[in-house]
């Protein structure tokens, strides 16, 4: 007879998840009433035909982190060169978003705020936006980038110096 033992490295590990994400698939075609993004085919998207009137309606993750002012990212720019470029990062960042939020709508910045020190912190309500941000930053204008993630809060600060 065999003598069977249970195997450790078998086991999985609890994955954490957006604390904003849906836990139950939502009905489709799904609305959310704040910003007009569609769960149609498994995902959030803008819409691209006429919303039927019989869709669902329910507010979507980014929407409520925005109302909850819980973002998921935050990029930190610091600097002496941030205060002389103020407004040249700020396009980058705003055309980074456009380019991210065309194609998945619940990634958007939440706020641009200037810091006391001349830097400025972005946050969002994803944890992809401020890598992609930062990276773009980092390619045009070179500095330091780092990052920390956090699974267990789901969060991540990413942070850029010149």
């Amino acid at each position: 007879m065999t003598d069977h033992k249970s195997r450790r490295d078998r086991l999985l590990q609890e994955h954490v998840h957006d604390p904003y994400k849906t836990r139950m698939k939502l009905a489709e075609p799904t609305l959310c009433p704040e910003c007009g993004a569609l769960y149609r085919h498994g995902r959030w998207q803008w819409p691209t035909v006429p919303v039927p009137e019989e869709a669902h309606r329910e507010t979507c993750q980014a929407c409520r982190r925005i109302a909850d002012q819980c973002p998921a990212g935050s990029l930190v720019l610091e600097g002496e060169y941030v205060a002389a470029h103020k407004d040249e990062l700020i396009a980058l960042t705003r055309h980074q978003q456009e380019l991210e939020s065309g194609e998945h709508p619940l990634h958007r910045i939440m706020a641009i705020t200037e810091e006391p020190t001349g830097g400025l912190t972005i946050t969002t309500t994803d944890i992809h936006l401020p890598r992609r941000i930062g990276e773009a930053i980092e390619r045009a204008h070179r500095g330091a980038l780092s990052f920390h993630y956090e699974p267990e809060e789901y969060f991540i600060r990413v942070g850029w110096k010149r």
